[in-house]
């Protein structure tokens, strides 16, 4: 493994979009040469009411994580905002988390397209140097036991979260009962994705940890991590 912070400097940008979408941002993304890129089905926690008031037809989300150098972050979420519309509501959503190391091969394979772009940019590209970017934004990730994410959204909406889009998962355990401090754990789970800004991070949290958290039936893990390069959705 090596850090990151080595050249190039890497940020995974996240796209929430619906579903029907899903071939527009792969074109997007091959025309671009992006190598590491991947999709997995979501589904978006508003109520039918509220989808249509928004104008959105179904709430199958499409959740596509990208490996990509924090350089050329802006411009992709950019390119993809202008061709969804992610302006108008309920289009989607796109963002970003630092990355703090990778694997070898995916570092090297990066170098190249780094040192190419490097006089690309403005005033140069220095390697040691990240973008720099103030970070107003948290994605708030919570894996809780399979069923209980429609009640841990309404205690976190009351606590200030807009809304929030769910992963199906699966535990991966030995065989037999598994526990964690005496606590059997579900195979199956879903992972909830919340952004939100730094100020309601805290207090969203609390919330959702009394009620969700892992000593409650949902066995919820809660966490945080820095968000940047918002596009789709204005934050309050």
């Amino acid at each position: 493994m090596d850090d990151a912070q080595d050249f190039p400097l890497l940020t995974l940008a996240i796209f929430i979009v619906d579903w029907r979408n899903i071939k527009t941002v792969s074109s997007i993304f091959s025309q671009s040469g992006l190598r590491y890129h991947y999709v997995c089905r979501g589904r978006g926690t508003a109520s039918s009411e509220i989808l249509d008031i928004l104008g959105i037809g179904s709430s199958d989300k499409a959740v596509i994580l990208s490996l990509e150098q924090d350089l050329t972050v802006p411009a992709l979420m950019r390119e993809v905002g202008q061709k969804l519309g992610l302006n108008h509501p309920g289009a989607g959503i796109a963002f970003s988390v630092p990355l703090s190391a990778v694997n070898n091969p995916v570092l090297g394979s990066l170098n190249k397209d780094a040192a190419e772009s490097e006089t690309s940019v403005q005033g140069g590209y220095h390697g040691k140097e990240r973008r720099k970017m103030e970070r107003k934004y948290d994605l708030i990730i919570t894996i809780l036991n399979q069923g209980y994410s429609d009640e841990f959204m309404t205690v976190a909406r009351e606590a200030g979260a807009g809304g929030g889009t769910v992963i199906s998962a699966r535990g991966l355990i030995k065989t037999g009962p598994a526990k964690i401090f005496g606590i059997s754990v579900q195979n199956e789970k879903e992972i909830i994705l919340i952004l939100t800004t730094r100020e309601k991070k805290l207090p969203i949290m609390e919330a959702v940890g009394k009620s969700h958290g892992l000593s409650s039936k949902a066995e919820g893990i809660i966490f945080s991590v820095p968000a940047g390069n918002i596009t789709g959705i204005e934050l309050r």
